[in-house]
C-alpha cells in the first residue's frame, strides 16, 4: 500500500547552550515525517546536520519529493542515507507498529525493550567550568561524555577527572585534534581513564590511527555512517557510534549493527540534541550497546509529551502513544 507523507519543521529550546569543537546553538531544529493511509499515521523524527550539507528546508524538500512511499525496503533503494530516510524509514516502523497492534521490538525480531544508562554530556568549555559541570551531573549520572575541542583538552580531561574520581568517562572530539596532538591527549586520555575517544582526527586524517597505538578505544562517529564503511575503518578504529540520522533509518542501523558486531567492532548508539521521538527508535539498536548516549532530551528545556521517561541516567522503553 502506498502511504502518503508529509514533513514539518519544529524548534526546540535548549537548557543553556550547547557547544561542540564546531560551534554552538540554543536550539535544536528537526524535521518531523508522518506517513499516513487516511486512518493511521506513523511518525519520525530527523536532525538535519550541516557537517554533512543538510539543512531543515533541504530534508524537508528531500521528503516531499517522494510524494509517497510503500515500504522500508523500497525506501532504502530510493533514497540516500542521511537525515531525510531517517525521518521516513523510523514513520514506516511507527505506522507498521500501530496498525498491527505489535511493538516495533517485536516486528524487528528483538525481545521487548529495557531500561538502559545513558551517558549525559558535557558540553565543550572552560576546564574549570567543565569539571564543575560533570561534577554536579556525576551525582546522579554516572555516565558522563566530555564534549572536547583539540587545544587544552589535556587540561579538560584532567580538571574533569579530578572533580569525578569515581565516574565513568567517554569523550567526543569531534575531529578537533591533529596528528600532532593527538599522541599527548591519548596519553593523557589513558591516565584520566577515559573508557573511549570519539572521532579524534578529521575524517580526511583517520587512515593515521591505523599506525598510532590506541591506549584507549577510539570510536568512528563522522567517519562512519552505513555498512559500506565499515571494511574500510576495521584497522583504525575499535567502535563505531550508530546515529539514525547517519546511517539513514533504523532499518540501516539494525544492519549496521550486526555487521559491526560480525567484525568485531564495540558498539555506541548516539544521537544528535532532539526530543525524544528520535530517542525512541534508537533505543532498539542501543539494547546490544556497549555505550549508550541518548540523552537529547535531558540537553532541552522542554520535550514533547508524551516524551520518554528517564530516571537519572535511566532511559525507559517508549509508550506506544509516542512511537512504535
Amino acid at each position: 500500500m502506498a502511504l502518503s507523507i508529509e514533513a514539518s519543521i519544529e524548534t526546540w529550546p535548549i537548557a543553556g547552550t550547547f557547544t561542540i569543537s564546531r560551534g554552538s546553538k540554543r536550539e535544536a531544529a528537526v524535521v518531523v515525517a508522518r506517513v499516513s493511509d487516511g486512518a493511521i499515521t506513523g511518525r519520525g523524527e530527523c536532525v538535519p546536520y550541516g557537517r554533512y550539507g543538510e539543512t531543515v528546508e533541504s530534508v524537508c524538500a528531500q521528503i516531499a519529493s517522494l510524494a509517497t512511499v510503500a515500504d522500508r525496503s523500497s525506501l532504502l533503494q530510493t533514497m540516500p542515507s542521511g537525515a531525510a530516510r531517517n525521518a521516513i524509514d523510523c514513520a514506516l516502523w511507527d505506522y507498521e507498529a500501530k496498525s498491527s497492534g505489535t511493538p516495533a521490538a517485536a516486528c524487528a525480531g528483538l525481545a521487548p525493550l529495557r531500561p538502559l544508562t545513558t551517558a549525559y554530556t558535557i558540553s565543550l568549555d572552560r576546564p574549570e567550568a567543565m569539571a564543575a559541570r560533570a561534577a554536579d551531573a556525576a551525582r546522579t549520572l554516572p555516565l558522563l561524555k566530555l564534549k572536547l575541542g583539540g587545544a587544552g583538552d589535556a587540561e579538560r580531561m584532567r580538571a574533569v577527572r579530578a572533580a569525578c574520581p569515581g565516574a565513568r568517562l567517554i569523550a567526543d572530539a569531534n575531529e578537533s585534534w591533529t596528528p600532532t596532538l593527538l599522541p599527548e591527549l591519548m596519553r593523557t586520555a589513558a591516565e584520566s581513564r577515559i573508557e573511549l575517544i570519539e572521532q579524534p582526527l578529521p575524517e580526511e586524517q583517520d587512515e593515521l590511527l591505523a599506525a598510532l597505538p590506541r591506549p584507549v578505544p577510539v570510536c568512528a562517529d563522522e567517519s562512519l555512517h552505513t555498512r559500506a564503511d565499515l571494511v574500510r575503518l576495521a584497522d583504525r578504529y575499535d567502535a563505531i557510534n550508530i546515529k539514525l540520522d547517519k546511517a539513514g533509518g533504523l532499518t540501516e542501523a539494525l544492519a549496521l549493527l550486526g555487521e559491526a558486531r560480525a567484525i568485531g567492532f564495540k558498539i555506541m548508539t548516539g544521537c544528535m540534541v532532539s526530543t525524544s521521538l528520535s530517542m525512541a527508535p534508537a533505543l532498539l539498536v542501543a539494547q546490544s550497546a556497549d555505550w549508550v548516549d541518548l540523552d537529547g532530551p535531558l540537553l532541552l528545556a522542554k520535550d514533547r509529551r508524551p516524551g520518554l521517561y528517564y530516571e537519572g541516567a535511566l532511559v525507559y522503553p517508549p509508550e506506544p502513544e509516542l512511537w512504535g
